[in-house]
């Protein structure tokens, strides 16, 4: 058992480099946002230094990963994804649907029923957003565009140009929303792979 829990936390170094490179971040950067001086990250990465459970903490809420993940427990057999709501502004609900750093991320919204008076607050940022109504009226405003998307529509857009998602005063809206921080676009199959026929 000892000789196991070894191996566990002798991994723990190369997976730590493995999610700061897969993140893209310098180890200053991730100083700055762990509390954890450049010079320990370091050598936890390299193995040098055996983490603690009060550096693993903080390392796990940068990277976006559970800290059996972090640590690279074996699985348990039970799929379950544990979801934690995220409180956004307005009454929202912000569900992550990935936990994994980098990529594309998912998410799961739902906005309260709104106020059709309510003068939208466009935001830009760096990357590709793909939403997808479940239920309920989604009111995007893109730019110059003002639509009203219907559960089962899609849209997809550069985050540079400005935007603002809301619900009616019809009622509450739940959609998914697909987003690449550093521009990448979600791939949607449509129709049959080459070579497959329906």
């Amino acid at each position: 058992m000892e000789r196991e829990l070894d191996r566990t936390l002798d991994a723990v170094g190369p997976r730590l480099k493995q999610l700061r490179s897969r993140r893209d971040i310098t180890l200053t950067a991730l100083a700055e946002e762990t509390g954890i001086s450049a010079s320990t990250l370091s050598r936890l990465e390299a193995g040098l230094r055996r983490p603690t459970l009060e550096q693993l903490l903080p390392l796990a809420r940068a990277y976006g990963v559970t800290l059996d993940e972090l640590v690279d427990a074996p699985p348990t057999g039970d799929p379950r994804i544990n979801l934690r709501p995220i409180a956004g502004g307005h009454g929202a609900i912000i569900l992550p649907l990935t936990r994994r750093p980098g990529g594309i991320q998912a998410y799961k919204f739902v906005l309260p029923a709104g106020d059709d008076n309510r003068e939208p607050d466009l935001r830009t940022h760096e990357g590709y957003d793909w939403v997808y109504v479940l239920n309920g009226t989604l009111r995007l405003v893109l730019g110059e565009h003002d639509l009203l998307l219907q559960p089962g529509e899609a849209a997809e857009f550069d985050t540079r140009t400005p935007h603002w998602f809301g619900a009616t005063s019809a009622g509450p809206v739940e959609y998914l929303s697909l987003i690449g921080r550093q521009g990448e676009r979600a791939h949607v199959r449509v129709g049959p792979r080459p070579g497959h026929s329906e």
